[in-house]
């Protein structure tokens, strides 16, 4: 098969410091590539630039990284490939490459999405993807079948057409992500609501922690946990005797799992985390990123106070720089804030859910991963 490479759609022009730069999902490069691919194996010439129209109406173009034509025992196919830009995003996927390769097929056999190498598989339940098909999410696959319809019309031909996405090294970038506990093996997923990617917008990650649920759910778990990192994660797992696919690595959106929980509820959950970052939630942040909440000392003083410290000790909590020079304080002290913390944290996280019935925990681990607070 003849390849040529092109250039990519990495930006490199220089941006105002204060604006971050929109990047666009794996759907919907794999879209754009599916557009170029097919108009090529149909018309012997591909798109480039290529554009498509996403579900918001916003109509992208892309330079394609990748092209070829060629044939096999199977028949004619084509490929083309877009290189994923993120934007400003801290996506484990920017800069991989998309590519898409499509063929012909047998009349009445439909649109066909195949899982090509480093594009994963679905092996659980719970997910909006069924069992042993492609991991390709229900909107890219929506938007590959509407250019795949789009161009089969004009070319008067049935939409009979098998589409094979692959990501080289996706395999390796997957261990980055949810995919092996949310049980999608052998590579990444294909994913995408609207096709843009909005820097920090932290939704892919909350999603993320949605599918997890889902598929705890569906395995049959009465009882997930949601940890702000991989210390508590594993703490709270030894505790509870619990699977790795009832562990949601939640990181700083305790917000986005509690309310998911309470349209989506199991039995019980366990909210685990360091002594900070269950400070914020104790506080009523549902959002425990350093950016966007910080543990408020005079708050921190006080409820020293109610713990009887001295007039001497409070005024240390006060001028306090970290939460965990308070706890350091409170242990050479005597002071047991962190069992405070962790009442307080469980009178917060019982709103945020607002499911009585959920039986609800909390767990504040050290930095070795020993517990030192639990509150049911």
């Amino acid at each position: 098969m003849s390849q040529k490479p092109k250039s990519s759609n990495l930006q490199t022009k220089p941006q105002p410091a204060n604006i971050l730069r929109r990047g666009w999902t794996t759907g919907a490069c794999a879209t754009a590539a599916t557009k170029a691919a097919l108009t090529a194996l149909l018309s012997g010439h591909f798109l480039d630039p290529v554009s498509i129209t996403l579900p918001k109406g916003d109509a992208p173009s892309f330079c394609l990284a990748l092209e070829g034509l060629g044939q096999d025992k199977r028949g004619k196919f084509a490929q083309a490939a877009i290189i994923k830009d993120a934007g400003d995003d801290p996506d484990v996927t920017h800069g991989a490459l998309i590519i898409s390769e499509v063929r012909l097929l047998k009349a009445g056999e439909g649109i066909k999405f195949v899982a090509g190498d480093g594009v994963g598989t679905v092996t659980l339940d719970g997910l909006p993807i069924d069992v042993g098909q492609a991991a390709i999410n229900p909107i890219p696959r929506q938007l590959m079948a509407a250019v795949v319809t789009e161009i089969t019309q004009h070319h008067k031909i049935p939409a009979d057409v098998e589409i094979t996405i692959s990501i080289p090294d996706g395999k390796n970038i997957a261990k980055k992500t949810w995919n092996p506990r949310l049980g999608i093996l052998g590579g990444l997923s294909i994913l995408g609501t609207t096709g843009v990617v909005h820097p920090f917008s932290c939704s892919a990650w909350i999603a993320s922690i949605h599918r997890g649920v889902d598929v705890a759910r569906a395995a049959g778990l009465n009882h997930v946990a949601g940890s702000t990192g991989s210390t508590s994660a594993a703490a709270v797992a030894k505790f509870h005797s619990l699977p790795e696919i009832a562990l949601m690595d939640m990181g700083d959106f305790v917000g986005g799992l509690l309310k998911y929980l309470r349209k989506c509820p199991v039995d019980k959950v366990t909210i685990a985390g360091g002594f900070a970052k269950i400070t914020k939630l104790a506080m009523g942040f549902r959002d425990l990123h350093s950016s966007r909440s910080q543990v408020d000392f005079n708050w921190m003083r006080d409820q020293f106070k109610i713990l009887d410290a001295d007039a001497k000790l409070c005024k240390q909590i006060q001028q306090a720089n970290t939460a965990l020079q308070c706890l350091n304080l409170a242990v050479e002290n005597n002071i047991k804030i962190a069992e405070h913390i962790a009442i307080l944290a469980h009178e917060q996280a019982s709103k945020i859910c607002n499911r009585p019935e959920i039986k609800l925990d909390i767990v504040i681990t050290d930095r070795s991963g020993d517990i030192i607070a639990h509150q049911e």
